[in-house]
């Protein structure tokens, strides 16, 4: 149990020491990884620390891979500009890396390509966990980010079984066969029910049949969990098991950076290898966005795309402990994940006014012509907009257009966006963070605005620049939280509610409708 105390109170400590500064817990949770490797045996801690925190770490990254794969769409990962930049980044780092680390660091050229080949990905784990906690992952750049990753993933596998000499057997081919089991898996989500059963049965797909099958076979367990939640995406109640999973997976994944915290104490070569690296980055994401800009994305998108990928991977570590040539830079890559961490997580929380600070630099370099993520700047004779078309826009939609308006939905997940158009719905894809879908659309025709987005930057944003165009109509938003209310409203919003409490009221009022007949008899008799 010491060990147990002694890391949930690091963890707590430090995750709320960041927060004043303005950097996310996981920050600390790095913080606390080093701090526990540090003066750990001072009070006794066991030699199985390791294993046990790298077990808990484990089952976490299994279990975000698999709400991951819940979120995405298989066809996504196949597109030009997924592939395409995956493939030409990794060569552009390998190429540029493994000159700088064998003229500073490594003995020898094959080492240092190792080592140049652990610095070309980026990792799943933060970019996946920052764009879940922007509420992201659906949109065009998140959807590009999290493929790029997982194309990176199989990547890995190649790597890892050219150099470690793990090549898969036959075995590992029944990967081409797990389309077969999402019929039954689907049958399996339909029984699950909705209380703990259903976050069992999320547990077992990915770390059962995800995890130790894939492992079995001869493939990572991570590609497993992954290939499940692919498995699932379509089913209607992906979302409720991916929220099911919500807390138990960001509990293990506190052990995920503390395990990288406790890779092992750094030396001084370790941290300039370190500091080197960290001056390094922002080159990676210079790459990723030259590259997104030649596939013809807006200069939003390659750069929203690219910030999210401007990281060293935990990929690094396994190859340095799975490959003996490289296993001596364990720790200074450890380290060098560590600060990248550090740089990569306050910068992604800004990513949008990053944006807007700079756009006037990058829009140059956008390619003329028509661009895959291109938006609407006519809304047709629309009278209604409604920002975010999830269940509370969709609802909303309905209601105007069932009272004689004529809404039109803006949504930034382009999957959604095909899926409400097939039902009939008019819905245009379109980001309410991005500057230039305000600068070109024409909102003239509308007469009221209905702001039903999850994230509350993306609400604010949109009631400001509704009130900055001249619009004057009403805008009516939800809120998720209470502390959110007056942020909306001194945004320019004239009404705005919270989703649990209305949802109660409109029960109350059901109820209340129910009763009158029955008082109405009451009082006649």
């Amino acid at each position: 149990m010491l060990f147990e105390v002694f890391a949930i109170t690091a963890a707590f400590l430090c995750g709320i020491a960041v927060r004043p500064l303005g950097l996310p817990p996981l920050v600390g949770f790095l913080a606390a990884g080093f701090l526990i490797n540090a003066i750990g045996p001072r009070f006794g801690m066991p030699e199985a620390t390791g294993p046990i925190l790298e077990h808990i770490a484990h089952l976490g990254v299994l279990l975000l891979l698999f709400t991951v794969g819940l979120k995405l769409k298989l066809k996504q990962i196949a597109e030009p500009h997924v592939v395409g930049g995956t493939l030409g980044h990794f060569a552009l780092s390998v190429a540029f890396f493994t000159p700088v680390v064998r003229l500073l660091f490594a003995p020898d050229w094959q080492v240092a390509l190792l080592v140049a080949i652990a610095l070309a990905f980026s990792s799943t784990v933060l970019a996946a966990k920052m764009l879940e906690h922007k509420r992201e992952m659906g949109t065009f750049h998140g959807r590009t980010a999290i493929g790029i990753l997982i194309v990176q993933d199989i990547v890995a596998l190649v790597v890892l079984a050219v150099f470690s000499g793990k090549v898969p057997g036959p075995w590992a081919l029944l990967i081409f066969a797990t389309p077969l089991l999402r019929p039954v898996l689907h049958r399996l989500l339909d029984f699950a029910g909705h209380d703990e059963v259903l976050v069992l049965t999320g547990m077992a797909l990915a770390l059962v049949v995800g995890g130790v099958g894939f492992e079995l076979i001869g493939l990572k367990g991570e590609i497993g969990a992954l290939v499940m939640g692919l498995l699932l995406s379509t089913h209607p109640r992906a979302s409720e098991l991916s929220d099911s999973l919500w807390s138990l997976k960001e509990v293990f994944l506190v052990g995920f950076f503390l395990s990288i915290g406790m890779s092992g104490l750094p030396d001084g070569q370790a941290i300039v290898f370190a500091v080197i690296l960290g001056v390094l980055l922002p080159l990676k994401g210079m790459a990723f966005f030259a590259l997104m800009v030649a596939f013809r994305l807006r200069a939003r998108t390659a750069f929203l795309t690219a910030l999210s990928l401007t990281v060293y991977s935990e990929f690094g570590l396994i190859v340095a402990a799975g490959i003996p040539a490289a296993e001596s830079f364990l720790v200074p890559l450890a380290i060098a994940v560590s600060v990248s961490f550090v740089i990569a997580a306050p910068l992604n929380r800004a990513a949008h006014p990053l944006f807007e600070r700079f756009e006037g630099r990058l829009k140059p370099f956008e390619r003329a012509g028509r661009h895959l993520d291109e938006q609407p700047t006519f809304l047709g004779d629309a009278d209604v907009i409604v920002f975010g078309m999830g269940r509370t826009g969709s609802a909303a939609y309905d209601a105007m257009e069932e009272a004689g308006w004529r809404p039109v939905g803006l949504d930034a997940d382009t999957y959604k966006v095909q899926a409400h158009v097939t039902a009939g719905r008019r819905v245009v894809f379109a980001d309410a963070e991005d500057s230039n879908f305000w600068a070109g659309v024409d909102i003239s025709r509308i007469r009221a605005a209905i702001l039903a987005m999850d994230d509350i930057e993306a609400k604010l944003i949109a009631a400001r620049t509704l009130r900055a165009r001249g619009f004057s109509g009403p805008i009516v938003s939800h809120a998720l939280y209470a502390d959110h209310v007056d942020l909306i409203t001194e945004a320019g919003a004239d009404q705005t509610y919270l989703t649990m409490q209305q949802a109660g009221r409109s029960l109350a009022a059901h109820a209340a409708e129910a009763l009158a007949p029955r008082s109405e008899t009451a009082s006649g008799a």
